[in-house]
Order: C-alpha cells, then sequence, then structure tokens
C-alpha cells in the first residue's frame, strides 16, 4: 500500500501562512469546500475536511471519471489489448446500424480519447434506454478527429470497450491491474448506465486520497511505490496538449490550453482532472506539486476559478524550490484549522427583528410551476422547520441557524448502482437558513449522496404576503424546485 507520507509545509518550501491565506480567501467568497489536499515531492504537508465531510468518505468525482477511463484504456492499450488507432465500431457489431453514418464509422478510440467525436452534444439523457446504441444511431455534424467538443457520451463508450475487452467492471479491472495493491478502496464503485456498463463519463465515487493517488501514477511517469500501472509514453501522451480547445478565444486558469487523454490542459504547464461542482485533481510538474479537492460549486458564476486563482495566488507563486524555515507555530495553528473546517453557511443573521411575526404561520399559495400549494415555517431555537405542500403531498425540510441540520430530501432519489432505476430512497441533505435581509429568510439545502446537488430556497415577507423563490443547481434532479411563487397568510382564526 501506497504511504501517504507527510511534511509540514515549511519542510516543502511552502509558508503555513500562505495556505492559511488560501483557506480563507476561499472562505471569504463562499465556496461550498468538501476537501482540500496538497502534495510535493509525494508528501501531503497540508489535508482537510470539511464537517461533515471526512477522509474516509466516498464523493461523487463526476467527470474527473474520465480520467480514471483513459487510465484503463491506456493499461489495455499497454497490454496490447486495444490500439488507440483502433476503429470504435469493430467493438460494437450489435450497436452500430447498418446505415450508420461515415463520421461514425471513421472514429478512433483516440478521437474519444481527446474529445473529438462527431457530435457537439451528449448523444444521450437521463431517460435514454441505451446509451451505446444511442451513440451510434444520433446524427453527427462534422468529421471526428477535427475539432474539440466536450461530450460526455464518448467517454461512456471507452468505459464500454474497456468493460467489453476485460469482462469486469472498470474499477475492479483497474484494481486487478494495480491500484488496489497502492490502497486505492476496496468500496469505491462508479455508477452504472441502464444498460448495465459503469458511467465512467461521471459516476466513479471515491476517496480525495483515491483521486490524488491516480494524480501520483501521472505525476510519475505511470508509476508508484516502486510498481507500474501505465507505461511512460502513454501517461506523457496522456497529459501533453493532443487537441486545441481554446474554443471561446479567451484563456482562464483552465481553459484554452488545450487537452489530453480525459485530462486537461491548465495554466502554467500544470494539468487537470476536472469534475463538475470543483471536483479536481491539478499537478504542476515544475514544483512537483499535486492539489486535490472536492466541492460542490454548482450554480457558481465562475466555476472553478476561484480555486484555481486561490491556488495560483496564494501559494503556488510564492513556493520555493528549497526548505523553509521552520515555523512550529504557524504549522500548529494551520493544523488545528484544517482539523476544524467546517461547510460554508449561508450569509446573513442568524435572527431578525421581525422574525417573530412569521413563525408558525401557514400561507396559502397561488397557482405557480413548483406545485406549491401552503407553507409553514417554525424555529425552535437553533433550528427551523419549512413544510410544504407540495405535488398534493407534505414535504418538511429541517434546518439550522449557525449550523447544518441534517436529513432526508422529501423526494425519492435514484439509487442503487443504475441512474434508471429510482429504489425510493431520500437523498442525504444538509440544511442551513439566514435572514440576508430582515424580512427575507434564505435557506440553504445541500444535497450529499450518490449525487450532489444543491437548492436555494429564499422567502420573502411582506405585511400579509408572501414570496418564494427556489433556485436548484443538481444534474437531473429537483427539476421540480425551480421558479417563483407568491401567497397569502391564512388566518388561523377566520371570523
Amino acid at each position: 500500500m501506497y504511504p501517504f507520507r507527510t511534511a509540514t509545509p515549511e519542510q516543502v518550501g511552502v509558508s503555513s501562512l500562505w495556505i492559511d491565506q488560501f483557506l480563507t480567501r476561499l472562505a471569504s467568497r463562499g465556496l461550498m469546500m468538501h476537501s482540500v489536499m496538497m502534495l510535493r515531492h509525494g508528501l501531503v504537508f497540508a489535508e482537510g475536511y470539511y464537517a461533515p465531510f471526512r477522509q474516509q468518505d466516498k464523493h461523487r468525482m463526476y467527470s474527473v471519471s474520465k480520467s480514471f477511463v483513459a487510465t484503463a484504456i491506456g493499461m489495455l492499450a499497454d497490454e496490447g489489448r486495444l490500439q488507440l488507432s483502433d476503429k470504435v465500431v469493430n467493438y460494437f457489431p450489435d450497436k452500430v446500424p447498418a446505415d450508420a453514418h461515415p463520421y461514425i464509422r471513421e472514429m478512433t478510440i483516440r478521437d474519444l480519447l481527446r474529445m473529438a467525436t462527431p457530435y457537439s452534444y451528449t448523444t444521450y439523457v437521463g431517460d435514454t434506454e441505451d446509451w451505446a446504441r444511442t451513440f451510434f444511431t444520433s446524427k453527427p455534424d462534422h468529421p471526428p478527429g477535427t475539432l474539440f467538443s466536450y461530450d460526455t457520451s464518448g467517454s461512456y463508450i471507452l468505459t464500454v470497450i474497456v468493460e467489453r475487452i476485460a469482462q469486469m467492471p472498470m474499477l475492479d479491472y483497474m484494481r486487478e491491474r494495480g491500484l488496489e495493491a497502492l490502497g486505492f478502496s476496496k468500496d469505491a464503485w462508479c455508477v452504472k448506465a441502464p444498460e448495465g456498463n459503469s458511467w465512467a463519463g461521471s459516476g466513479v465515487i471515491c476517496t480525495t486520497r483515491d483521486m490524488a493517488l491516480l494524480g501520483l501514477v501521472y505525476r510519475n511517469g505511470g508509476m508508484l511505490d516502486g510498481k507500474r500501472l501505465l507505461s511512460e509514453s502513454y501517461t506523457r501522451e496522456a497529459t501533453r496538449r493532443q487537441i486545441d480547445n481554446a474554443t471561446q478565444g479567451a484563456r482562464d486558469y483552465m481553459h484554452g490550453h488545450g487537452y489530453g487523454y480525459q485530462i486537461w490542459m491548465t495554466h502554467d504547464d500544470s494539468y487537470a482532472f476536472a469534475g463538475m461542482g470543483g471536483q479536481l485533481m491539478i499537478c504542476i510538474p515544475r514544483l512537483d506539486m499535486i492539489f486535490a479537492c472536492t466541492a460542490d460549486l454548482q450554480g457558481a458564476p465562475s466555476d472553478y476559478q476561484p480555486i484555481f486563482g486561490a491556488l495560483w495566488e496564494e501559494i503556488i507563486v510564492h513556493m520555493d524550490r528549497e526548505p523553509l524555515a521552520a515555523n512550529p507555530k504557524a504549522a500548529a495553528l494551520l493544523e488545528q484549522r484544517l482539523q476544524s473546517l467546517r461547510l460554508a453557511l449561508p450569509s446573513g443573521e442568524p435572527f431578525s427583528p421581525f422574525e417573530r411575526g412569521c413563525w408558525g404561520n401557514e400561507y396559502a399559495m397561488h397557482d405557480n410551476v413548483m406545485g406549491v400549494r401552503s407553507i409553514r415555517i417554525a424555529r425552535d431555537n437553533d433550528r427551523g422547520e419549512l413544510t410544504m405542500v407540495k405535488d398534493g403531498q407534505v414535504k418538511r425540510i429541517d434546518f439550522g441557524f449557525g449550523q447544518y441540520a441534517e436529513g432526508n430530501f422529501p423526494e425519492d432519489g435514484y439509487w442503487g448502482d443504475t441512474i434508471a432505476v429510482p429504489a425510493g430512497r431520500p437523498y442525504r441533505y444538509f440544511a442551513a437558513a439566514a435572514w440576508s435581509e430582515p424580512r427575507k429568510l434564505v435557506i440553504r439545502v445541500n444535497i450529499a449522496d450518490d449525487y450532489f446537488g444543491n437548492l436555494t430556497i429564499t422567502l420573502a415577507f411582506k405585511d400579509r404576503q408572501i414570496a418564494l423563490q427556489m433556485v436548484k443547481n443538481a444534474e437531473w434532479f429537483l427539476d421540480g424546485y425551480q421558479g417563483f411563487a407568491g401567497g397569502e397568510l391564512i388566518d388561523p382564526n377566520p371570523a
């Protein structure tokens, strides 16, 4: 098992004060971080988890999963069981129609790795029954291998190729090829598509350390702890610019630097595994530095940029190639902070001079797209409760003030290991609230389960009237929790 050895920041040329400033900057922007991990020269010099998240918790990695499937493809190529120049259709005689478009027949495995499929869109949607077949029956719009277009359906097809050749789930194959011996979590898993293959465009669920472990494999040219998992040639090709992706012209920390094999080329000759919502493994080879994090930034206006910006501007530009003078006090204070991280709370006040006039009241809602018929809110010290009659059902969401309340979201979620099979279990959530204005209560609900997402519920009070706004940021769920509505106070003692 790979030993995650530790060092103080100063021992690897980083000031503990810089890391503290980095954490402060993330907090000042209200980012919903779940974990941070930093390594240099293979040594962990900072690691923290935002309670209630813990080191051992598995986390949905979303499109970081793509870098896993690219690794599995490389392993099979190293074994001689496939070639990157192979035509994709050759692996799907049961899925490709006789009249398939020439662009589809031309596609190679390398085209899929480079996000150069002939599609400008993902060919499946949530209720598609056979994602693989749809990839070969959808209408392409440009020749393969020519243009970068981010296509998760191509990543899925790579996964199916892996599992057809290996005759086992993708993560099982990767464990067998060496990941398990390095300590990759035995209970890490991947959500499955409707036809039963791993959804490795989005569905890998593992720990932050598992993600960092794969990053170390690439950083070390395919080897780790004396064990070779990938050939040096494949790791080199996977982590260099294979195709231009500057489709918008301008560059930022992440975009416009090129794309490798399901891996982003990023600022400062670095590269990254990147997943929706802030799942990141960033490797900066010139500094022998790896940064990994998990988060839920879905809905944030600037995507991954706040994390990249804070990392480079607070830490990277200051790093020294030699150890710094020891600073035991600063290192101890940083470690204390890392051990006491908590999820970001909604901005605002825990109390309002107005609030006593609304607790316990029930409001009848006018017709609205969300199907909310009534609302009632209550408070007991630092805990609150929102009760809605929605779509003919009573739905309750508990929340905290100055802290998070945990519960089960009052909707059935997609459970089991297959995306398209609802099994009747609700998602776990954490919710907290604050008064953003004296008459405006904001409740932030964070879904933290096999799927991650967030819901912001805003209640504004005006005399006997109430206004409701719900905004969801989640892929393929919470769709009924978006929109505006108005209502009127129900008099508890009508004449």
